[in-house]
């Protein structure tokens, strides 16, 4: 008998990574998914406790463990037992900016908005 398993798209929408299962199914159908290093492009491809999954979310590369498979979509606190993550603390991963800019100091210079321009075509 084989271990079980679980379709991808639901696993994700029931870890709490997307808001609605049919953006989940849409992260699978676009290619921007790996699990265990090969590129998913189907929501049915099974996933099973072990796999180790890397994508796109927001700004963000996640790269998760499943540990668990869940039998439904519950609470935050219960959705964190589902995986392991292992994205690396020391590595900035959201957005980030040159300097700060104190509020209320009006528009960026041209040497600050080219940065910040430099910054948002890295994703």
């Amino acid at each position: 008998m084989s271990e079980p398993a679980l379709r991808l798209d639901k696993w994700l929408w029931y870890a709490r990574f997307f808001k609605t299962r049919s953006l989940a199914t849409q992260l699978c159908n676009s290619s921007r998914l790996r699990a265990d290093g090969t590129v998913v492009s189907k929501a049915h491809q099974k996933v099973r406790p072990g796999d180790i999954l890397t994508f796109p979310q927001g700004r963000r590369i996640r790269v998760v463990k499943v540990l668990a498979l869940a039998t439904r979509r519950g609470p935050a606190a219960e959705a964190r037992l589902l995986y392991q993550d292992l994205d690396d603390p020391d590595v900035p991963n959201g957005p980030t900016s040159c300097a700060p800019r104190p509020t209320g100091m009006g528009r960026p210079t041209k040497r600050e908005r080219r940065s910040l321009d430099r910054l948002r075509e890295v994703t």
